[in-house]
């Protein structure tokens, strides 16, 4: 059986991005290369501490936007501990004007939630109360 073990994205500002993601979902860098004159091309993989092992965003330069249609909720979706932190995620991204979703509660097994999109244009749920992630409510 395959397991997920990755997602590789094109970015068109590499530092913009790693920002954004130690910012909003507390992933640190776990491994890197290039950025030299000989590897010019810099490319960083990205976990959550803990799942360095398990499950890793590699993210590269030179990328473009992501042009995403209205009402296109494609999105990569992160489990948080409590309602709290949902509202926590929602008014760090509305202070930064990345805020797309409004913290809502829908119903089970949707849970409480928010959207966010990254400076490649990608959207992102933080969510509580789904049947998935750490400490989830059981289906």
């Amino acid at each position: 059986m395959a397991r997920l073990t990755h997602l590789a994205l094109h970015v068109p500002n590499l530092g913009d991005c790693l920002e954004f993601y130690q910012c909003f979902t507390g992933m640190r860098i776990v491994h890197q290369r290039g950025g030299t004159q000989l590897h010019p091309k810099r490319i960083v993989w990205m976990s959550e501490p803990g799942r360095e092992h398990d499950f890793v965003f590699v993210l590269m330069g030179g990328g473009s936007c992501v042009p995403l249609a209205a009402g296109d909720y494609r999105h990569f979706g992160f489990a948080v501990k409590s309602k709290e932190e949902v509202d926590r995620v929602a008014a760090l991204a509305a202070d930064s004007g990345c805020l797309l979703w409004p913290a809502r509660q829908e119903p089970f097994p949707v849970g409480y939630y928010c959207g966010v999109q990254d400076p490649a244009g990608n959207q992102l749920e933080f969510s509580y109360g789904q049947p998935l992630g750490p400490d989830s409510p059981s289906w």
